[in-house]
């Protein structure tokens, strides 16, 4: 049965390309000669998600648990289950996620084409190490396969990180971590410039399980890059407690006609926000859902950028450079007279990804979003990416939405490993708009 989009659902979250596109139930995807892609909850920020020429698979149509055992801490469930759900499902038996991204609105399906990851990389890596196994259609296949790292292990590697190309994920099993409370207990360390970050990070690494920082990118100056580190733990059972997931108190009903995020208010917040933040070191317990999901409380928070939308540039870069290369991304938006509203920098560690195609690597990652400006934010988002590959490093695919043909393959020079395992009926406008316009002859 195809359903044609009249409620603008099927949009990414940046909201950059807002057409009307076509969705397929799962159960159906097979009757239809168009090329295909499997669909989640739309919280991609580009257009990795999207198939514009063809159409899209909903996979979380009638989605549920199946079954959670407590002892072992491992969930089977359909990949079209959102992480809320599973967090409510599991918080009471006392367990949480192993890795998890900034939204719990995405599904288990998009977790894993997505191989997202969390603030705690340089200790767990990516998603896909607590992807135990799932199972996978393709349109080449009469069968179900069943997908782990010792059966269809080299399919099970290309769907972890895959952006959907490889098939429709059906079922996921995961293993969920053990936890005293889903609370941490929080070691904020407000730092005035971009040095001091530098000069701390190793040690809060070593010592915590979670960290990241957020940057105020707009000053200059003795204040360049000041921030907040926000390391942390889980705590102690005493300590935080196990509330559930809770719905979205505030919500952006619809789009205002301009930008309301430009560096005006964002001065103003920045300077709120550093300031709130005491000076030093602080210690405090921070609700999980604050700590781990801060803006999952006020719904549709995307849509202040007005009604052109917003690109997010997520880049990452080898550690010898990270502090040079940090600068120049920082300084390039200065330069352009871009403002970011969530400037996120921390490191990855070594553990590599058991994805054939994951983004996450070694080093440092800066994240930084910026309304659509038209020409000139595509201008400087280019000057972002070329800083990026000069430093040795690599733009993020998952969320990108105008990376050059040519930016992709010196952020990926290995793609046509994921090209020589892409279902030849599935499509999307990233994959088009990328690979395939690198004339590039593909090996059998």
């Amino acid at each position: 049965m195809l359903v044609q989009d009249h409620d603008n659902a099927l949009q990414s979250w940046g909201r950059i390309d807002r057409v009307k596109r076509r969705i397929i139930h799962r159960d159906a995807w097979g009757e239809t000669n168009s090329q295909v892609l499997p669909f989640g909850n739309g919280r991609s920020y580009g257009d990795s998600c999207h198939s514009d020429d063809g159409v899209l698979i909903n996979t979380r149509l009638n989605a549920q648990i199946h079954n959670f055992d407590p002892e072992t801490g491992i969930l089977d469930a359909d990949a079209g289950v959102l992480l809320v759900d599973v967090l409510h499902h599991v918080i009471p038996h006392g367990y949480f996620l192993e890795v998890t991204p900034g939204t719990s609105y995405i599904t288990l399906g998009g977790a894993i084409a997505n191989d997202v990851h969390g603030k705690n990389h340089h200790v767990k890596g990516t998603f896909g190490h607590c992807v135990q196994s799932f199972t996978l259609v393709r349109s080449d296949s009469d069968s179900v396969l069943t997908c782990s790292r010792d059966e269809n292990a080299k399919l099970f590697a290309a769907t972890i990180g895959g952006m959907g190309l490889t098939g429709i994920i059906l079922n996921v099993r995961v293993q969920l971590m053990k936890v005293s409370s889903p609370d941490i207990w929080q070691k904020s360390i407000r730092f005035n410039h971009l040095d001091q970050y530098f000069d701390i990070c190793d040690e809060m690494d070593q010592r915590h399980e979670y960290s990241v920082a957020w940057i105020d990118q707009l000053t200059s100056g003795k204040n360049f890059g000041r921030g907040v580190l926000m390391a942390g733990d889980h705590a102690d059972q005493s300590e935080g407690g196990r509330t559930l997931p809770k719905p979205a108190k505030l919500s952006v009903p619809f789009a205002p006609p301009i930008n309301l995020i430009n560096k005006y208010s964002l001065s103003a917040f920045n300077a709120a926000y550093f300031h709130k933040a005491k000076a030093g070191t602080h210690e405090s317990i921070a609700p999980w859902q604050g700590y781990f999901y801060p803006l999952d409380a006020i719904k549709g928070w995307n849509k202040l950028y007005g009604p052109k939308g917003l690109f997010q540039h997520q880049s990452v870069y080898p550690l010898a450079h990270g502090r040079e290369t940090t600068i120049r991304l920082l300084e390039c938006a200065k330069r352009h007279d871009h403002a970011s509203f969530l400037t996120v920098l921390k490191r990855f560690g070594a553990k590599n990804s058991v994805g054939l195609f994951s983004f996450p690597r070694e080093g440092f990652t800066l994240t930084l979003d910026f309304a659509n400006q038209g020409a000139r934010t595509l201008k400087f988002l280019r000057e972002l990416d070329e800083i990026t590959i000069e430093a040795g490093g690599a733009v993020n695919p998952y969320k990108d939405q105008r990376m050059a043909a040519d930016v992709f393959k010196a952020s990926f020079p290995d793609w046509e490993r994921l090209e020589n395992h892409r279902d030849p009926k599935f499509m999307s406008n990233f994959w088009q708009r990328t690979a395939m316009q690198l004339n590039v002859s593909v090996p059998a």
